[in-house]
């Protein structure tokens, strides 16, 4: 998978697939070129069509870039890096001062329609080959519909209502359509989570390890159900998962970020990396957060790190004491690198010493950008803590997040503990259920939404980031801001409305 990704992301390029308002719609398929009229006409083509589709979770619309944003606009860290403009897209973000040019906003908005545009080509064209094995050709098709899915589960919760495309355009003014709500683009989203569940298959091996599995589709379909509020269904979706998928805990929760474990045990997707191919590049099939995420100057990376992405210290200090966790995700002063040197306890960028940990591989080869260490986007402990979420403190509630507990404390997940379990007695639930949702899944880009989707509570992102910025400000850091209504969403790019007079912006942008 990784591999094919890499031999076939360039060559589709040529293909159509950029889902671009000047993108030029030809009436006759040359015979000196590949397009998506003479392409897709046999297995191969098909396969290569789906990784395609994949590619773009690789780059800077997606994992290697604007994802990173949403622990930024969340309690878990602050900008880094160098002073001044250094990362300025990510500091307008922090200050909640976000203009529709930002390169976050564009990149995000971009890459997931690149994505869905390519998704929906191989569901538009696949069905047609003839000669396919009907098993790969069932697959594609559940690859696409889960891919599709993933892209418009990002775009909604980031701008609200999107224009929703479930075929290509068939000309250049037919992508020119307004915003559909964002109720209807659930309903689709839930739709293709169903649909891939049914055309999945249950697991892969060799090169193709890391495509979309029906465990993959069904652990999404809970994590939308459950940012739907859809509770008792969410619950069906991720009992499915813990019961039927064959998968389980690490023993140890840091070897979820090892790249000998990639695709293991405790993994449902990941966006697949690769190392060795590319230096400067966010759009190609390393990954960057080894750089960008390691301790600026600590010549620990071939880099040496920028610093971006900086832990902020109430986050630190969050931890509970023999929480194993603390140590897999956070770089403290102190800390021995590989090399013998230790971290230190102020750095340009972290004025308190902290550093994210959890995507450091070191030296690996001598390219800049270019990490091989997977991103998880759905693990099974995610599984538990929203079966916790959705059926509250009841026995299996209990259990549930509990499991994620004690793998946290460095116990056995099925053997009760005093120290570390929570309890009936619980006073606080949902608090509780976001406390661990930070922890476990810190840095891996899920607190905004999590912050976002409980609007209105006081676990909600305008409570919870005015406190933020306020006790930030008695620590002399100034920059982070405070947000209101309209930060529930991102800005629609001005590009895009510039080119399409059908879309509108968000109120308050």
């Amino acid at each position: 998978m990784k591999i094919s990704t890499y031999a076939c992301g360039a060559f589709l390029l040529s293909l159509g697939l950029l889902g671009s308002c000047t993108e030029k719609f030809l009436e006759e398929a040359p015979s000196d070129q590949i397009t998506d009229a003479n392409f897709y006409q046999t297995q191969q083509d098909a396969v290569q069509a789906v990784t395609a589709a994949y590619s773009e979770l690789t780059k800077e619309g997606q994992y290697n870039a604007a994802m990173w944003a949403f622990d930024i606009m969340a309690d878990n860290s602050v900008t880094g890096g160098d002073d001044g403009n250094d990362g300025i897209e990510y500091k307008q973000l922090e200050a909640f001062s976000i203009p529709s040019t930002n390169t976050v906003v564009n990149r995000l908005w971009g890459g997931s329609f690149i994505g869905i545009q390519r998704a929906n080509l191989v569901l538009q064209k696949v069905p047609s080959i003839s000669g396919m094995d009907p098993v790969i050709q069932k697959r594609c098709l559940g690859e696409a519909q889960f891919l599709r899915a993933k892209y418009y589960f990002d775009l909604v919760r980031v701008y609200g209502d999107v224009p929703l495309f479930t075929a290509p355009p068939a000309s250049p003014e037919a992508v020119n359509i307004p915003r559909t709500p964002a109720a209807e683009v659930y309903k689709q989203i839930e739709q293709d989570l169903i649909d891939a569940i049914g055309n999945l298959p249950t697991s892969y091996s060799g090169a193709d390890l890391g495509r979309a599995t029906k465990w993959a589709a069904t652990g999404l379909l809970a994590k939308v159900y459950i940012t739907e509020g859809k509770k008792p269904e969410a619950a069906a979706r991720a009992r499915e998962v813990i019961n039927g998928s064959g998968k389980s805990l690490w023993a140890n929760y840091a070897d979820n970020f090892q790249v000998k474990n990639e695709n293991g045990k405790e993994s449902l997707f990941e966006v697949q990396y690769i190392n060795g191919r590319n230096e400067y590049d966010r759009n190609n099939v390393g990954s960057a957060m080894n750089e960008f995420f390691g301790p600026r100057g600590a010549n620990q990376t071939p880099g040496s790190g920028y610093g971006f992405n900086v832990p902020e210290p109430d986050f630190v200090n969050g931890y509970e004491a023999g929480d194993t966790r603390k140590a897999a995700t956070i770089w403290v002063p102190g800390d021995v690198f590989p090399d013998g040197a230790k971290q230190s306890a102020k750095a340009t960028g972290s004025p308190f010493g902290y550093n994210v940990k959890k995507w450091f591989v070191g030296k690996v080869g001598t390219n800049i950008w270019d990490s091989p260490l997977n991103v998880p986007v759905l693990r099974l402990a995610e599984m538990y803590l929203i079966v916790a979420e959705a059926v509250g403190p009841t026995t299996e509630g209990l259990e549930a997040i509990n499991k994620v507990r004690r793998r946290a404390f460095g116990l056995d997940i099925n053997t009760p503990s005093a120290a570390h379990d929570l309890t009936a007695g619980t006073t606080d639930w949902t608090g509780a259920v976001l406390r661990e949702r930070k922890y476990e899944l810190a840095f891996e880009f899920d607190r905004w939404f999590d912050l976002k989707r409980y609007n209105g509570t006081p676990y909600g992102l305008i409570p919870v980031m005015t406190a933020q910025a306020n006790y930030l400000r008695t620590l002399g850091i100034t920059q982070r801001g405070i947000p209101t209504e309209k930060n529930l969403v991102l800005p629609i790019p001005q590009t895009e409305l510039d080119a399409n007079p059908g879309l509108k912006q968000n109120p308050g942008y």
